[in-house]
């Protein structure tokens, strides 16, 4: 078994029986992206690139990933930075959409705006019974722009994508494995050991190369769109529209810290 803390501790990852978990641990936050947590990520990745399977997953069971995080993203306030963040970003999920072996993303928690991007990012997707999955950004004026909304599209079909999309509607973990996107629903008290036991199963077969044949057949890697979704993302960030969303949201996260 081996350990490695990444940039101060947001990001753990643990390869056991090649199977490599990555964690993103940033409770205060509830597991969302900073811009130091993508250069840990990446990290972790370049040290996962052997292993049979990989898992991605956040702390605790309050959320999986819940977006990009606020706080620190704010400083960016102009064009260029907002096309480059959402360049970064959809850079790493294109990692772990083409990483060479299945990449799972186990939903402990609530998968929110970028978190959501980075599920459909997976393979597979495996959640908790009491998770929920959300790509809301349309709430703070924005777009999915890390490549969330084409994945989407390729895993449940246009028009439910543009319903979600669209409405930012929250759907629970029963409603999202019926419409395909989530592969398995585990109840909270097995949600560990279910997760656990199918990764540690993949991983004994020959897993990396059914991966390398069926992602052949239907990639979910789209480098054309890039620029055009980064550029429609970019103009909404720098809108007036997004910045009073996204202020409304911060106090209201922070009236709720302080209650």
């Amino acid at each position: 078994m081996t350990t490695y803390d990444v940039a101060g501790g947001a990001v753990h990852l643990l390869v056991q029986e090649n199977v490599a978990v990555i964690t993103v641990d940033r409770p205060g936050a509830r597991n969302a992206i900073s811009r130091e947590t993508m250069d840990a990520l990446d990290s972790a990745l370049d040290a996962a690139a052997s292993c049979a399977v990989l898992v991605i997953r956040g702390s605790g069971d309050r959320a999986f990933i819940s977006g990009g995080d606020l706080k620190d993203l704010a400083g960016i306030r102009d064009y260029d930075g907002a096309a480059g963040m959402a360049l970064r970003m959809r850079r790493l999920c294109d990692r772990l959409a083409t990483f060479p072996a299945p990449v799972l993303a186990v939903l402990n928690g609530h998968a929110l705006g970028g978190g959501a991007e980075v599920a459909v990012a997976a393979d597979i997707r495996l959640a908790s019974a009491d998770a929920t999955i959300a790509f809301n950004q349309s709430r703070l004026a924005i777009m999915p722009a890390w490549g969330g909304a084409e994945r989407l599209a390729a895993i449940v079909g246009r028009p439910q994508a543009l319903l979600l999309a669209t409405t930012g509607e929250r759907i629970d973990a029963a409603e999202a494995h019926r419409i395909g996107l989530v592969d398995r629903v585990y109840p909270r008290e097995s949600f560990e050991d279910g997760w656990r036991a199918l990764a540690a199963s993949a991983a004994q077969g020959p897993a990396r190369e059914i991966k390398r044949v069926i992602a052949a057949a239907a990639p979910h890697h789209h480098p054309d769109l890039a620029a055009t979704a980064a550029g429609e993302f970019a103009a909404l960030w720098i809108s007036d529209a997004h910045w009073e969303a996204a202020d409304a949201v911060t106090r209201k996260q922070a009236q709720g810290r302080t209650a």
